[in-house]
Parts: structure tokens; C-alpha cells; sequence
């Protein structure tokens, strides 16, 4: 299940993933936030919380989050992604170097730290 996290600054969507996300939550969820916020802003900021109440993503998901990056992906200026889950941060690090825009992973511990740095100026 995904939810979108209220409270950040226009050009910085919020989503927190709980349970396990699928390609449903990309198409109801996540897309059309996306893709409201890339109407309003030239570059968009993300952040993704994938804390304790995550427990997985179904393929489906993982390739609509794939589309997704590389079909906006000089729109893109920061990502923060927030997990203790090992293979999502190595993903994330070996995506980093596609992203032209800043992306960084924070512990779960560290996400407030994650909440000031995607909005910093």
C-alpha cells in the first residue's frame, strides 16, 4: 500500500509505502501524483519512505517505478529515499548513477534529516 505524505512544499511528493506496494499503488497512487506535480513544477523532488511497516514490492511495481524515473528523468532534481532494507539501498545506489539530479538513502532512523535535506534549498 502506498500513501502520499501530506505537509511538503509544492514541488516535493511524498510517499510512504506500507505493507506490500503494488503496481495497483503506481497506477491509483503514485503516477497520478507524479504526474499532477510535474503539471505545476518544471523539476520535482521525491520522497520515499520505505520504513518498518514495509514488507515488500511485487514486480509490477518495481517495473512502473522504473518507467517512471527514466520517463522523467531530467525532471528529476532530488530523490530521498528512506529504508533499512539492504537491497533497495544497493538498487537505489546503482540507480543513482542514471539519476542527472541529487538522490540520497537515509536509514529510518535518519528520517527527519531525509524531510529537511529533500526540501533544502
Amino acid at each position: 500500500m502506498i500513501e502520499i505524505i501530506e505537509g511538503f512544499p509544492d514541488n516535493v511528493v511524498g510517499i510512504q509505502a506500507k505493507g506490500v506496494v503494488t503496481r495497483k499503488d503506481y497506477l491509483e497512487v503514485v503516477i497520478p501524483a507524479i504526474e499532477k506535480a510535474l503539471k505545476r513544477n518544471a523539476k520535482l523532488r521525491l520522497y520515499y519512505d520505505l520504513g518498518s511497516e514495509f514488507t515488500g514490492i511485487d514486480f509490477g511495481a518495481e517495473w512502473e517505478d522504473f518507467k517512471l524515473g527514466i520517463e522523467h528523468l531530467s525532471r528529476w532534481e532530488r530523490v530521498a529515499v528512506v529504508t533499512d532494507v539492504a537491497w533497495i539501498r544497493h538498487a537505489v545506489g546503482a540507480f543513482r548513477l542514471l539519476m542527472p539530479g541529487a538522490m540520497r538513502v537515509f536509514p529510518s532512523d535518519q528520517a527527519s534529516e531525509a524531510r529537511k535535506w529533500i526540501v533544502a534549498a
